[in-house]
């Protein structure tokens, strides 16, 4: 399929345009809860989805570490915004390993007209580990699913929503679009960072599905956890170069000083220029171990195309977990640690909630919540003492054996 790029810029150049305007209104936007409904269209607007198509695609033909690149300045302006959009980064890179027919020239075509796709796969609640409420029936002629999700990032800004569930014994996975009766979505994420990423509730009543957007999730590409991290990576990344950015630009401006100071302008003061020291490291270290992990993807992605599930297709995949796993467990020490670096380096006009200085840890670690860093560094313990490959499809919910002493 070919497809000309709208207007003359890459769509890189005009994405990464977009990026410096959305850090205006960035902290006003978390005060309120206020969802970037206009920023993520922008960004989508600009061909997002082409950034990672090949370029007889009518898109870059941006490598995984290039693709990192640019989703880091969307964060660092904005950290909501790559999170919003990560089940979308990751449809966009299932598309690449569909088989080239009809039905992929079709979401291809939706993609390149700027359509996007949300993530509804958790389901909250008293809910058995491994099982799905979520079911996909038949009704009369017609496919159609029902099911309440939870944790649905993106899936309130977007087109289609990414849904997993069951169907006739089953594990599967559909697109199921968002503009029809069937589809309810609710703004009821109340976590106390990434405010505006409309994590909440997705209500599914019998909503029409076409069969042929449904498939077992078996056949989704291998490296789609690590991905899936990667994107957290991102997003921990663009948090550290913000306050990285954030602290400069304060302590460089500041007049006000104590009297106990080791110089007259804090600028000057070598315990600040310490902290604002420490705190560009930790930036420094973020985007080397992000692209490291990027790294890792793409030779993922390259074995996957040459042969899946070949010897060195395994184990590219079984690297890219691990180093995606290490990277998280640093990347959830370090960037908070950063976000509360910036304190110390300021006086307490900086707890100011008009500036909303501290959105920067409550986004952090929240981040760094999704999937506890202390269950992945057991696993890379585990794999280096013993070889214990990491587990990559895994699940949240209630012990079955849990629920069984409980009925």
């Amino acid at each position: 399929m070919t497809a000309e790029n709208t207007g003359t810029a890459s769509a890189s150049a005009r994405v990464l345009a977009v990026a410096k305007s959305l850090a205006e209104g960035a902290a006003a936007r978390d005060l309120a809860r206020e969802l970037p409904r206009e920023q993520v269209r922008a960004v989508a607007d600009a061909g997002f989805s082409r950034l990672r198509l090949p370029k007889e695609w009518g898109g870059d033909g941006l490598t995984i570490p290039e693709w990192g690149d640019v989703l880091i300045e969307l964060a660092a302006a904005d950290s909501n915004i790559p999170q919003i959009l990560r089940g979308h980064i990751a449809f966009v890179e299932d598309m690449l390993h569909r088989p080239d027919d009809s039905h992929r020239k079709l979401w291809l075509g939706r993609l390149l007209d700027g359509e996007l796709v949300g993530n509804a796969w958790a389901e909250a609640g008293p809910i058995t580990m491994g099982q799905k409420n979520t079911l996909f029936t038949w009704k009369d002629d017609e496919l159609t699913v029902s099911g309440r999700k939870y944790y649905t990032t993106g899936s309130i800004f977007a087109d289609w929503a990414d849904v997993s569930g069951v169907h006739q014994g089953q594990n599967v996975a559909g697109f199921v679009s968002t503009r029809q009766p069937g589809v309810t979505v609710h703004d009821d994420w109340d976590g106390f960072g990434q405010r505006t990423t409309g994590t909440g509730t997705l209500i599914l009543d019998a909503a029409a599905v076409d069969p042929c957007d449904v498939a077992p999730l078996d056949q989704r590409f291998r490296y789609q956890t690590p991905l899936y991290q990667w994107i957290l990576l991102v997003v921990q990344t663009g948090i550290a170069v913000a306050v990285e950015r954030d602290i400069t630009e304060a302590v460089r401006n500041r007049t006000r000083n104590y009297s106990h100071s080791s110089a007259e302008l804090a600028k000057d003061d070598p315990n600040i220029q310490s902290v604002v020291g420490e705190i560009s490291s930790i930036a420094f270290t973020a985007r080397a171990l992000t692209r490291a992990v990027a790294e890792t993807l793409q030779r993922a992605s390259e074995t996957g195309a040459a042969g899946r599930d070949s010897q060195e297709d395994r184990e590219a995949n079984l690297v890219a977990e691990i180093r995606s796993e290490q990277a998280q467990v640093m990347l959830s020490q370090l960037v908070p640690r950063s976000a509360t670096l910036l304190f110390d380096a300021l006086g307490a006009s900086a707890t100011s909630s008009g500036r909303a200085l501290d959105r920067h840890w409550r986004n952090s670690r929240t981040v760094a919540s999704h999937n506890p860093a202390v269950f992945k560094q057991r696993a890379v313990g585990d794999w280096l003492l013993n070889g214990t490959p990491p587990p990559v499809d895994w699940a949240v919910g209630t012990p079955a054996t849990t629920n069984t002493a409980a009925g």
